[in-house]
């Protein structure tokens, strides 16, 4: 369930972040990191 919702979360802000002028190259980046980001967070709680 954590990673249904990490995956949700990085790609809201994957949208929202590489959404713009970057293209889908930029989105695709912006989501691995924040998905690799959010393994961190949820270790934590």
């Amino acid at each position: 369930m954590k990673n249904l919702i990490r995956a949700i979360v990085a790609g809201i802000g994957a949208k929202k972040i590489g959404g713009g002028r970057c293209g889908c190259i930029g989105t695709v980046v912006v989501f691995l990191i924040l998905y690799w980001l959010l393994g961190y967070v949820f270790k934590v709680f």
